[in-house]
C-alpha cells in the first residue's frame, strides 16, 4: 500500500510536470488531484481555467489552492444534499492554513508581489521569472492537498 508521502509526492509531480506542459496553476492542480483518484476528463482543466491567475487576473486567491480545493472537493466534497460537508470544509481550512504557513498568504497578488490584470504587473512576471514561484505554488497546493486526501480516506 502506498505512504502519505509516496502518493503526496507522486501528485505534487503531476502538478509541477502539468504546469511545465502549459496549463495553469488551478487547471494542473485539479488535474493532478483528479488523476491519483483515477479521473479523467477534459472537463477538469477548463473548469479550472477561470481560477488561474489568482482568480482570472483580479489578485484572489492563489490558482494552485482553488485547484487543491476542487481536487480535494472530488475525494471529499458531498454527492447530494444532506451528505456532510465536515471533511471537505475541515481539509479546505487546513489546506489554507498550511499554505499560508508556508508562503505567508493564499492571494495572488501578495504570493507574487505584482497585480496581473495590469500591462506592468504582467511585465514584472515576466521580467522577475515569477513563473518559477507559480510551480513552487502548484507543485505544493497539489501536495498538501494530497496529503489532506490521504490522511482523511485512511
Amino acid at each position: 500500500m502506498m505512504k502519505s508521502d509516496e502518493f503526496a509526492a507522486n501528485v505534487r509531480k503531476s502538478a509541477e510536470d502539468s504546469f511545465a506542459s502549459g496549463l495553469y496553476c488551478a487547471e494542473s492542480v485539479v488535474l493532478a488531484l483528479a488523476r491519483a483518484r483515477g479521473i479523467e476528463s477534459d472537463l477538469l482543466p477548463k473548469v479550472a481555467t477561470g481560477f488561474c491567475g489568482g482568480m482570472s487576473r483580479t489578485c484572489g486567491t492563489c490558482g494552485a489552492v482553488t485547484g487543491a480545493i476542487m481536487g480535494m472537493g472530488l475525494a471529499l466534497g458531498r454527492s447530494k444534499a444532506g451528505d456532510s460537508v465536515d471533511p471537505a470544509y475541515s481539509a479546505t481550512r487546513n489546506l489554507i492554513k498550511e499554505f499560508e504557513q508556508e508562503f505567508g498568504a493564499t492571494e495572488c497578488h501578495v504570493l507574487l508581489g505584482c497585480d496581473l490584470n495590469t500591462p506592468e504587473g504582467q511585465e514584472m512576471f515576466r521580467e522577475e521569472g515569477l513563473n518559477a514561484q507559480c510551480a513552487k505554488f502548484t507543485g505544493k497546493a497539489a501536495e498538501i492537498a494530497a496529503r489532506l486526501i490521504f490522511r482523511t480516506n485512511d
